[in-house]
């Protein structure tokens, strides 16, 4: 492993969410107080990914939220689930995963148009969403009284594990049941 792929290697793992290629860019130019092509960093990025490929580790590098960022392997799920089980005041509540779904497909949306669509108030839920930065006011409408627009942040694409809306799921992708409520039996 060469000293470029270490320094890339480093700034992957102390970044707080995925680092995209510029801002690494951006750093291994102060560095090295030279420019470092791009091309260059995505050869480094191949080598810790195949590095990473490995058994030896229990995690490895993946392209999420726009950048780059260690995840753990799919066979130690069973331990982080037990441990995320443990951290569950962290968690969504149902209403807070309508509400932000809501948002999420229609945004930038006022409260108001939230709560029309699931029919209840979701003052209580926006506040939590806020508080958790998954949503960020977007602005204010220009109807009568001015409400502000939500929509997701960076945080909501983080922690989705999605590079961009267009990732989002469409009808399409869910999968129908059969008889369901207000459907029509044969």
């Amino acid at each position: 492993m060469d000293y470029l792929t270490n320094h890339i290697e480093a700034l992957i793992f102390c970044a707080p969410k995925p680092i995209p290629e510029n801002e690494l860019q951006a750093c291994l130019k102060e560095m090295f107080e030279a420019d470092v092509p791009i091309a260059d960093i995505n050869d480094g990025v191949a080598k810790l990914e195949e590095k990473y490929k490995s058994d030896d580790f229990s995690f490895s590098l993946v392209r999420s939220g726009g950048g780059f960022q260690f995840l753990t392997k799919p066979a130690y799920q069973a331990s982080i689930g037990i441990l995320l089980k443990q951290q569950s005041k962290k968690r969504l509540s149902n209403s807070s995963l309508e509400t932000l779904a809501i948002i999420a497909y229609k945004q930038p949306v006022t409260k108001s148009e939230v709560e029309q669509i699931r029919g209840v108030n979701c003052d209580y839920a926006v506040q939590k969403l806020l508080e958790k930065e998954l949503l960020e006011i977007k602005g204010k409408a220009e109807s009568v009284g001015r409400p502000m627009l939500y929509g997701t942040s960076q945080k909501f694409m983080d922690y989705f594990g999605i590079n961009d809306l267009k990732d989002l799921p469409t009808p399409k992708d869910f999968p129908l049941e059969e008889n369901s409520i207000g459907e029509k039996a044969d």
